[in-house]
């Protein structure tokens, strides 16, 4: 049994009539007639009662009617459905991102784009560090994911630079360097620091020893350690000593707390957005698109 079986059939039953079922087919009479004198031998039972003018569903024709209409219509609501995930207009997309950049930005400005560009698809975001996120990328678990530490190059994945972060200063704002007009490295010699562990990411943790020495804090006083930027931040509310951040913290940090820049400390962490190269979601597809149609996003990549 076939489709066009059931098309066939439901045209015939709605119209009791052969002719006018042809018609609103703009198939031939005979070949219609034919059509359902296969379905009937293929089901074993006859569905319709032949008149002397035109035909009339018997009971178990009026059955096999109503399921039929239901039938064709899962198949075109299923056709209807699998078309819109093949175009990247539904299914289920999984992005990971890290705490710090889902404050002000592009990070946010994306998942927003993207829910009203796409509101028949599911957006399963998931907040993670950036090693954490390129497990599951790799594993499959997530889609994509906004990670900080990104090699420039990777044989199995491909990125899409979305920001540079520059890395400030967050302090007390009773701390009496919160004061000065313009703070320097050296200017933080024998402050008490929240660092967070080079196991995190070693290759920024040495950029920014290397930044602190060149700059004159050539030993910071490491007091404590913070594995992330809210914990650095609520330790630093305390008074228990200074950290670094990245600028976007302002944007989450408590009122006791002042962000500001170290003049002479140049450093930035980059943010990309990272996904395999074999992965082929069209929503993912549609999802990069827009992420690289931002201003912002377009001036970093040369666009």
């Amino acid at each position: 049994m076939e489709l066009r079986h059931l098309r066939y059939f439901v045209a015939v039953g709605e119209e009791q009539h052969y002719g006018r079922a042809s018609r609103r087919l703009r198939v031939a009479q005979p070949a219609l007639s034919r059509q359902i004198q296969d379905l009937e031998e293929e089901v074993g039972f006859k569905l319709f009662d032949r008149l002397p003018r035109g035909v009339k569903l018997n009971p178990a024709g009026k059955l096999f009617l109503e399921d039929a209409r239901r039938i064709l219509q899962e198949v075109s609501h299923a056709a209807v459905r699998a078309g819109r995930v093949a175009r990247g207009r539904s299914g289920t997309l999984r992005v990971g991102f890290t705490e710090n950049s889902s404050w002000r930005g592009v990070v946010p400005d994306s998942f927003r784009r993207f829910r009203e560009q796409q509101p028949d698809a599911e957006l399963q975001l998931q907040p993670a560090p950036s090693l954490d996120q390129m497990e599951a990328i790799r594993s499959g678990r997530l889609d994509a994911g906004f990670v900080n530490f990104m090699p420039k190059a990777d044989p199995e994945l491909d990125q899409l630079t979305v920001a540079n972060q520059h890395v400030e200063l967050a302090l007390p704002k009773r701390h009496p360097l919160a004061k000065l007009k313009k703070l320097r490295l050296r200017d933080l010699v024998d402050v008490a620091f929240v660092w967070f562990p080079r196991w995190a990411s070693p290759a920024f943790y040495d950029q920014m020893m290397e930044a602190c020495y060149r700059g004159g804090l050539k030993s910071p006083c490491i007091v404590q350690e913070g594995n992330n930027e809210a914990t650095i931040l609520s330790l630093v509310s305390t008074g228990l000593g200074v950290g670094w951040v990245l600028g976007t913290a302002r944007w989450r940090s408590l009122a006791t707390v002042a962000i500001l820049p170290v003049v002479d400390l140049k450093v930035a962490l980059r943010l990309a957005l990272v996904w395999r190269k074999d992965n082929t979601s069209p929503l993912l597809a549609s999802f990069i698109a827009e992420l690289a149609r931002l201003p912002d996003v377009r001036a970093l990549n040369g666009g």
